[in-house]
């Protein structure tokens, strides 16, 4: 009897023609049958954003390698992962879904306006267990085989144990060639500050720009994920879907309204 291998399903946030979602790509499909479906163009920023208006296109690429189909979506991430599953994953369910692999830092806050982590979080919203990569070195053309064994490991490892209901995987590896190993951690406390710059056109009218620093609230935090970054290790923050503060909950019930 002929053993199936695991269908993965792998989407970004860069595009379909970017390097790191070739990259991903490569390091498994010889363990794994893999289909792509990705923007057609950066959707940096999209996070969990779907197209409720403007109708979808999809349009067939060429295939990364022999047998890995690939296809271009004119939405969001979000958007592409629900075509790819409703279109051509009907008769074969994801037994993963793989958001990456980013180019740029997507662990504390950033997770939350991540498209490569929204990719991850529709997949766990489908029950089908899902991981985000992110590379944070942000130039497009950086090299990722330094990110391959790790990888490897994590995907093989949750393609085996899976993943508890309503929880995915944020995994992002610092910018080195060489990794002090993996630690798990939290999400670290952060905010973006100084985020707009004003401009005025010479036609009379003020336009902005979207900028900012990153501010590292507790960069102490030996147990976050920007700590574990800063010091050369593989972050991997376990994420819920479950947004419910569960103590304030109980606060609540003891308010007298």
């Amino acid at each position: 009897m002929k053993i199936m291998r695991p269908l993965i399903l792998i989407s970004n946030d860069d595009g379909y023609h970017s390097k790191g979602i070739r990259g991903l790509v490569s390091m498994v499909k010889d363990f794994a049958d893999v289909l792509v479906c990705a923007p057609e163009s950066a959707r940096s920023g999209y996070s969990c954003a779907f197209s409720a208006e403007p109708p979808l296109r999809l349009k067939r690429r060429h295939n990364m390698g022999e047998d890995v189909e690939v296809w271009s979506c004119n939405g969001t991430p979000v958007d592409c992962v629900k075509l790819a599953v409703d279109q051509f994953c009907r008769d074969r369910k994801p037994d993963m879904i793989l958001g990456g692999i980013n180019h740029g830092d997507n662990s504390t806050v950033n997770a939350h306006y991540s498209g490569t982590m929204g990719v991850a979080m529709e997949g766990c919203m489908k029950n089908i267990p899902s991981i985000a990569f992110s590379n944070c070195n942000y130039d497009p053309e950086a090299e990722q085989d330094n990110l391959t064994d790790y990888v490897r490991k994590i995907v093989k490892k949750v393609l085996a144990e899976g993943l508890p209901k309503g929880v995915c995987l944020n995994v992002n590896f610092p910018n080195r060639q060489t990794f002090e190993g993996v630690k798990a951690c939290r999400m670290t406390y952060g905010q973006w500050v100084n985020e707009i710059v004003k401009e005025h056109h010479p036609r009379g009218y003020d336009y902005y720009w979207v900028v900012g620093q990153y501010r590292n609230e507790e960069p102490n935090a030996e147990d976050g994920d920007q700590w574990a970054i800063d010091h050369g290790y593989v972050a991997i923050t376990p994420t819920t879907m479950d947004l419910t503060a569960y103590e304030m909950m109980e606060k609540v019930k003891s308010w007298k309204l």
